[in-house]
This record gives C-alpha cells, sequence and structure tokens, in this order.
C-alpha cells in the first residue's frame, strides 16, 4: 500500500499524479505543488501533467566555465541537472586532450658575476593568450556538444549561466539558433538552483509570453479566414480528421464530456460518471495524436472565452 509506504514518502517531491488502472500503478513526481483532483474515468486526465511538461515553458541552461560545464532543464516551477550524455567530454581536459595548450618556458643561463648564474626564462606566447586559445576551444566544444545533443533534438530554448566576463566569448562562437541572447551573470556552482530557477525564469518568462502571443495573433489571424474556431464540436470533428494544426487550450477549465466515434461527435455528461471525463483533456490528447500541436494556456492569456482556440491545416 503506498499510503503506508515510508520510504516512497520519505522521497517525494512537492507535487504527486497518480495513475491508476485495475492491472496498472503508477506515480509521478512533480517538483511543485499542483491543484488536488481526482479524476474517475475510462481514460487519464493527463491536462496538468500537460501543462506541466510542455515544451512552451521548458527551457535549457548551460552553466559554464573555464573548466567544465553542466546542463539543466526546467520550467516556471523548477530546474534540474542533467547528466551529460556519456559520449561527449565533460571537461576541458577530456574536451581539448593533447590540443590542450601547455603552459611552458625554456630556461638559458648564462655566466654572472662570481661564477653564479643568471636564468633567463623564455616563454613560448604569454600565458594571458594561451588561456585565451584554450578558452576559445572550449567554449566552441562546449556550443557544438550542447547543439547536438540537446537543442537541437528538442528545440528548447537555451540561457547561457556563466561568469559576466565569459558570456561575449560564447555567444561569439555559438552557432545554436535556440540561445536566447540574454544570460545569466553568475557560475551555476555558486548559487542554489532555486535561486538559479528564479533567475532563468525571470529570463524564460518573456519570451514565454511572447510564443502565447503569437499563438493568439495566429489564430485570430486563422479564425478571420475561416481557419479557425472556439467551437469545441467543430475542434473535435477537425481534431478526428487530423486537420487541427495547433490547440489552445484552457489551464483550469473543465467541461464534463467526452469525444465518441471516429467522426468527432461530443457527448455531454457528469464528471461523477466513469465513463466521462474532461472534454478538453480528451481534445488534447487527440490532437496530439494525430500530430497537432497542443498550448495549456492561463485562462488570463485564453483569446476566447470557450476554453479552446483552434488553428486548422486546412
Amino acid at each position: 500500500m503506498l499510503s503506508t509506504n515510508e520510504d516512497f514518502w520519505r522521497h517525494t517531491l512537492d507535487g504527486l499524479a497518480v495513475l491508476s488502472t485495475v492491472d496498472m500503478f503508477r506515480t509521478i513526481g512533480l517538483p511543485s505543488s499542483i491543484e488536488e483532483l481526482t479524476v474517475v474515468a475510462n481514460s487519464f486526465h493527463t491536462k496538468p501533467l500537460r501543462r506541466y511538461l510542455q515544451s512552451v515553458e521548458r527551457y535549457h541552461v548551460l552553466g559554464l566555465s573555464l573548466h567544465d560545464y553542466q546542463i539543466y532543464e526546467g520550467n516556471r516551477h523548477s530546474l534540474t541537472e542533467l547528466g551529460l550524455s556519456s559520449s561527449i567530454p565533460k571537461n576541458i581536459e577530456e574536451a581539448l586532450g593533447y590540443d590542450l595548450t601547455e603552459k611552458h618556458s625554456t630556461v638559458a643561463s648564462y655566466g654572472g658575476v662570481g661564477g653564479q648564474s643568471n636564468v633567463m626564462h623564455h616563454g613560448h606566447g604569454g600565458k594571458a593568450d594561451e588561456a585565451e586559445i584554450d578558452s576559445e576551444r572550449f567554449f566552441r566544444f562546449v556550443a557544438k556538444a550542447i547543439n547536438d545533443h540537446y537543442s537541437r533534438p528538442s528545440g528548447l530554448p537555451l540561457i547561457l549561466a556563466a561568469l559576466p566576463e565569459h558570456h561575449n566569448l560564447f555567444h561569439k562562437v555559438s552557432n545554436n539558433l535556440s540561445l536566447l541572447p540574454a544570460s545569466i551573470d553568475a557560475n551555476p556552482k555558486s548559487i542554489e538552483t532555486g535561486e538559479l530557477a528564479k533567475r532563468a525564469w525571470e529570463i524564460m518568462e518573456p519570451y514565454y509570453n511572447g510564443i502565447i502571443e503569437k499563438a493568439c495573433d495566429e489564430y485570430h489571424q486563422a479564425k478571420s479566414k475561416g481557419l479557425g474556431s472556439d467551437r469545441i464540436s467543430d475542434v473535435a470533428s477537425a481534431a478526428a480528421a487530423s486537420r487541427v494544426d495547433t490547440l489552445l487550450i484552457e489551464a483550469d477549465l473543465q467541461i464534463p464530456g467526452k469525444i465518441v466515434g471516429d467522426k468527432g461527435s461530443i457527448e455531454k455528461g457528469d464528471l461523477e460518471n466513469p465513463e466521462i471525463d474532461d472534454l478538453l483533456d480528451d481534445l488534447g490528447e487527440l490532437v496530439t495524436k494525430m500530430g497537432g500541436k497542443v498550448m495549456i494556456v492561463p485562462q488570463e492569456k485564453m483569446p476566447t472565452k470557450t476554453g479552446v482556440a483552434c488553428v486548422f491545416r486546412y
């Protein structure tokens, strides 16, 4: 029994999702608290999880120093360090190997007064120049590794966290289209993860708001051309026909009902009935299944009053 599992409760996070059927029981820990909700239906209610995991709120943070680097993934609620891929070097020594500039000098002795020798050091390039060469090589390697292994596969925005003197060089050598112009002025190892998450979301929030505003503008433009709708019945039939390109769903609204048949017909009902779920949740799952994009949007940012705003493919 989960209620008596002391080890489980000793290692919980701030939020918890439980998905259960007769044959399956699964728990999902969430780093932030969520509003209590119980849904009994013939399908899982995933809208709260969808909002938590949706890409429009997610981002990467690259923690960079002259010696090593880390990659984090976060959203408005939390930030978690990811383990670097086992296939890529983790620090400057592993990344540059034999190309790491040796800090060396040659020594020549000349006869001095009283038989004592005067030692003169002839350096092969100043240490400052050598350090700059190594830094640029290392930053260039990190930029490519993060782009290849994280940014390009995920498409998530990337925020640099590094000391201010490193920002210009990294932005100069990086070709990462996901790298945001604004950066965090700190070595992430010197601050707590909660503070790093706070600073990252301060950068991400305007970017996130811009995505939502753009989606709302696209909806209004599409609707004016007959390629958008806020009627749930229209959205359901279009979703079933794989015609939905983008669907905006109001985050905290529930509409009792379900989608029946392959034509996207709607059946209203009562949430007390286990055969009935949140219609908006079912719409989101169907659109995702058909290859459309779903965005869970706070009520105050929704462009409609019906709980949905849809852009059709055709």
